[in-house]
């Protein structure tokens, strides 16, 4: 069974379920009035957009049923089994939104463990399907250059009679990395602009100096892409306005570590800033679930075993999994539910660990 919500014995301590039950929706979007820069010439169009909705729950209401998921080949597709309950009652309050950002390709599932977590802890969090960027409906790149900071802002506005959207924060993995890095400041530079893989002018220029939503309050990058490549240069960094906390795996060809993740970390000098690099983990570190079985086996519509797009060739994926959690717990309680006592986990001396089970991660801090 492809488990989702598993918690190794050693994990570190946030990463258990919290408090609440969890209850899960799929809601279908549409962003209206958007442009297809795909299409020649480009042209106005309604976006569909598919999210999975996270909640804490009324316990015992609705039931305990597996996500249907397409993996990566784009045809196969697998049942993972987690623990939030479908046609579940959503609990009163005002919980936080967080918005989860999947890569290129990539489907809203791809960290689904992620997402039951968080609402177990109290934030109600929205996984997006991002329309041209997925496993079974994957377009040229141009369209995820120009849509990713669009759709996070339309879900924000479209979830706000279920959550907190004055106060919400983005997880991004990869090209989520880059929308995440965008909507809170990194203006896009002039050489990228005009490289080979921009989209049609000028249908990007407005991230090159794009506007803070005063409700963003943190945003998660995880292994995300484009500075290595000159998408960012140093000033566009430097105008991230929310705290930021960047994961990497030290062995990231696809990111780049170096001349990527690290000159991220380095250049965002408007803002207090982490890092946690996993030791000889590559761009699979931290954000994907665990390879479901049924990528285990080749595939005819890729010349790579759908496994590898999940997998570490050093790291257990729970493991990492486990790791993200519990950091992205702390992180997001402190800058979004204002609590204090989260802020030892947060120090840098991996307040939390069992004693060796730090080993092979990096942690920094550089303030604003």
């Amino acid at each position: 069974m492809n488990r989702i919500d598993q918690t190794r014995p050693d994990a570190p301590e946030l990463a258990a379920f919290g408090p609440h039950a969890v209850g899960v929706e799929t809601l279908q979007l549409v962003n209206p009035d958007q442009v297809d820069v795909l299409a020649v010439p480009p042209q106005n169009y309604d976006r569909p957009l598919c999210v999975e909705l996270w909640f804490p729950c009324l316990a015992e209401t609705g039931a305990v049923q597996p996500y249907h998921a397409c993996l990566r080949d784009g045809h196969t597709w697998a049942d993972l089994q987690g623990s939030a309950r479908r046609g579940a009652t959503q609990m009163p309050g005002d919980f936080p939104l967080v918005i989860i950002s999947h890569g290129y390709p990539g489907n809203r599932y791809l960290m689904s463990h992620l997402a039951e977590k968080l609402a177990s802890r109290g934030y109600v969090v929205a996984a997006i399907d991002h329309t041209d960027s997925t496993y079974d409906n994957q377009r040229a790149f141009a369209s995820t250059l120009v849509n990713r900071p669009k759709d996070t802002a339309f879900v924000r506005h479209a979830v706000r009679a279920r959550a907190d959207v004055s106060r919400y924060a983005i997880i991004g993995y990869s090209m989520g990395g880059y929308g995440a890095l965008v909507s809170a400041g990194a203006g896009v530079s002039d050489r990228a602009i005009v490289a080979d893989y921009a989209p049609p002018a000028p249908h990007w220029n407005d991230h090159q100096t794009p506007v803070v939503d005063p409700a963003l309050k943190a945003i998660i990058a995880i292994g995300p892409w484009g500075r290595q490549v000159g998408l960012w240069q140093a000033e566009g960094m430097a105008n991230i306005a929310v705290p930021m906390m960047l994961m990497a795996g030290s062995q990231d060809h696809v990111s780049g570590y170096e001349k990527g993740m690290r000159r991220i970390f380095d250049e965002a000098t408007g803002t207090q800033r982490h890092l946690l690099t996993f030791q000889n983990a590559g761009h699979n570190a931290a954000a994907p679930i665990p390879a479901p079985i049924e990528a285990w086996a080749r595939s005819a519509h890729l010349d790579f075993t759908p496994f590898e797009h999940y997998a570490d060739p050093v790291w257990d994926t729970l493991a990492m999994n486990n790791i993200a959690q519990h950091v992205a717990v702390a992180f997001l309680g402190q800058h979004l539910q204002g609590q204090r006592a989260y802020a030892p986990y947060l120090a840098g001396d991996f307040h939390g660990f069992a004693p060796g089970t730090e080993v092979g991660l990096s942690w920094e801090i550089l303030p604003r």
